[in-house]
């Protein structure tokens, strides 16, 4: 697949707006935005630096204002919607062709005969963005015009000038901005066409002049504030002859490599070494991946970024989804199988194996790490469970006895924890060899949208998918014990207790499960797509009728192209669309709206109960036209329960990507 439009989607501004790019540093950094140029998102922007890697992050360069002098014409390149929706200028009809090389942008603008080339990518390990022009075909040179529009706020934030004044000077090659002091610089910096000193080819001035009221149609969408100013920092000025290219570079670095050409080797370097990961991991009989799939292999990477801890200065972890979510223990437990185990990367799986179990709390793992860097949170009682499968599929694909011997205390002490109890009433009921876990205003499982003090899925009681992962858990723990060669009967005893008691779940009268016993409102009988873990995951502890009967009241009920819808569509509370408020979007996040993460274990219980990988494999074509359709070469959050089933929410979402690649490999013939 070769992800490119021409202007049949760049011309049209409602194509061309609704498609987004994205690039990341492996930090928590990134730069985003649509092929049409607009910024339709307060997350928008070309640095979106990580100043407390991998949190922290700050809208620093939201845009490259961009005209051209050719042949004594001038031609607007860029594209702005302002606060009286009108929208000037229109850069976007210049657009010939955008096509994503790799993870890399590229768009080509064409004026009268001239062909200029743009392309943008992010420096691992760096705050560091690159965009570099290439005038591709001219019959004459091209003056290139850039303003440079900064800003300095929390990336979930939104800027109001009121009078700001920023420190901007000039500096060598370029320009440096100081929005307030303490504020860490950024740096506005140019190399030069063939080698040149950019003076004698181009110049860099000061400007300070703020743009009011970009306006920003995605947020009022999600009904938050949907204006916002950006002050235009500076000015560059460069003369292009034909063949010539110049790189603009936004770091928070003094001295970044203004090499552009060398940067962009490396950039590619990278790329080329992940996909021969990937290659290396494949089975000998399979000849090669179909290009969408190899899309998704180097999009796994940019959820993969640094988490320093003092015993690791090279710890790992996973970014939720871009782009306002960070790393989530939750969502890294699910992701790390198919970003790492499934890429050929377990070097990077044990790093953040290792990483978390430094977090681990009264038996729990964190739930998230608070974007400010307070401590982290543990509303969660999934995520632990989670981090069991994480490690016997690291451990599967590896044979590690060294770190499962390191790690095997702490697994204990988990299992120990849940049974005598832990935080928000989680703990093993001794009538039932079941977990209970809950308290009134909190969120605990991954159905975890809360507003205000309003828990809208609170599933208090004893979750389905919780109690087919502590099975998994305990059966895994009882291998694990026997490898090492320690005492295995204790959990197989609990393992066979709670598989003979997960008998409770099943519900004769509808011919599935229950979706949560013993709630404060009794058993709930909705049809969620929870039940599909009992199914999916490597212990089962249904019977084989039991596991086909799920399998096919979610394939007819929830089953979508893109996903599992979280509530059956019948249900009184289903909710088909998701968007408005914020009430409105976290009231439908988990009442109908469909999850693409799902489409994985989906997938994997299709193939436990029919093995036939063909046609589970089919269940995961359709993603391979929706990369092209919302986060370019990526996949979403969610989609709307309803036809048709437009993306919503993260433009890229590691546990979807994850998920897709796990299954892929699991169905590969």
């Amino acid at each position: 697949m070769c992800i490119e439009f021409g202007r049949e989607i760049c011309g049209n501004l409602d194509t061309a707006e609704s498609r987004e790019w994205l690039v990341t540093n492996g930090i928590g950094g990134y730069a985003s935005a649509t092929v049409a140029g607009l910024l339709t998102r307060r997350y928008h922007g070309l640095l979106v630096a990580a100043l407390k890697p991998p949190l922290g992050r700050t809208l620093l360069l939201a845009k490259l204002d961009e005209t051209v002098l050719y042949d004594t014409r001038s031609y607007s390149l860029h594209t702005n919607r302002w606060a009286d929706g009108i929208v000037s200028p229109h850069g976007y009809q210049h657009i010939e062709r955008f096509s994503l090389e790799n993870t890399i942008p590229v768009w080509r603008f064409a004026v009268a005969d001239a062909l200029l080339e743009k392309r943008v990518w992010m420096q691992q390990g760096a705050n560091t963005t690159y965009v570099q022009y290439t005038l591709r075909r001219a019959t004459q040179s091209l003056k290139l015009t850039l303003k440079a529009m900064v800003n300095y706020r929390d990336y979930h934030g939104d800027t109001q000038s009121n009078g700001w004044q920023m420190s901007v000077e000039q500096v060598e090659q370029g320009i440096c901005v100081t929005a307030y002091p303490g504020a860490i610089p950024l740096y506005l910096l140019s190399d030069s066409p063939k080698g040149d000193s950019y003076a004698s080819r181009g110049s860099a001035s000061v400007a300070h002049n703020w743009y009011y009221g970009y306006d920003l149609a995605v947020e009022r969408y999600r009904g938050l504030r949907d204006k916002e100013d950006h002050l235009h920092a500076a000015t560059f000025e460069v003369t292009l002859n034909p063949g010539e290219a110049i790189a603009f570079v936004a770091s928070t670095e003094k001295q970044p490599d203004l090499h552009g050409e060398v940067a962009l080797k490396l950039r590619r370097a990278q790329e080329q070494k992940l996909t021969g990961f990937w290659n290396s991991n494949q089975p000998l009989n399979i000849k090669e991946s179909p290009s969408w799939i190899n899309h998704l292999v180097l999009a796994a990477d940019q959820f993969i970024v640094n988490r320093p801890v003092p015993e690791d200065p090279n710890g790992k972890t996973v970014i939720a989804g871009y782009h306002w979510f960070g790393d989530w223990g939750r969502d890294t437990m699910i992701s790390l199988p198919g970003l790492t185990i499934s890429t050929g990367r377990p070097e990077v799986a044990r790093s953040i194996i290792r990483t978390f179990a430094r977090y681990v709390d009264q038996g729990m793992l964190p739930n998230r790490f608070p974007d400010a860097g307070e401590q982290p949170e543990y509303n969660t009682v999934d995520a632990t469970l989670w981090y069991f499968e994480a490690v016997r599929a690291y451990y599967n694909a590896t044979d590690d006895d060294n770190l499962l011997g390191e790690l095997f205390p702490i697994l204990a002490d988990i299992i120990n924890w849940h049974c005598r109890g832990t935080r928000y009433n989680i703990h093993l009921d001794a009538a039932d060899g079941l977990l209970y876990a809950g308290v009134a205003g909190v969120q605990l499982t991954w159905m975890d949208a809360k507003v205000d003090d309003w828990v809208v899925t609170a599933r208090i009681g004893k979750p389905i998918e919780v109690n087919a992962l502590w099975y998994n858990a305990l059966r895994t723990m009882a291998k694990f014990a026997r490898q090492l060669g320690k005492p295995h009967q204790e959990y197989e005893a609990m393992a066979d207790r709670a598989q003979y008691r997960f008998s409770r779940f099943w519900n004769h009268e509808t011919g599935y499960c229950y979706d949560v016993l013993d709630s404060p409102d009794g058993d709930d009988s909705a049809l969620r797509p929870n039940q599909i873990f009992a199914v999916s995951l490597p212990e089962s502890p249904l019977t084989s009728a039991q596991q086909r009967s799920v399998v096919e009241a979610c394939g007819r009920v929830l089953l979508t192209s893109h996903g599992l819808r979280s509530l059956a569509p019948d249900h009184p509370q289903y909710q088909g669309k998701y968007g408005g408020n914020q009430y409105q979007r976290d009231g439908a996040y988990h009442q109908g709206t469909v999850w693409g993460w799902l489409l994985g274990p989906f997938v994997l219980a299709h193939l436990r109960v029919y093995k036939n990988p063909e046609q589970a494999r089919q269940f995961l074509e359709p993603m391979a036209n929706h990369l092209t359709v919302h986060g370019l070469g990526s996949l979403s959050e969610i989609f709307d329960g309803d036809a048709p089933m437009t993306p919503r929410g993260c433009i890229a979402q590691a546990w979807t990507v994850a998920e897709v690649l796990r299954a892929w490999l699991a169905t590969e013939i």
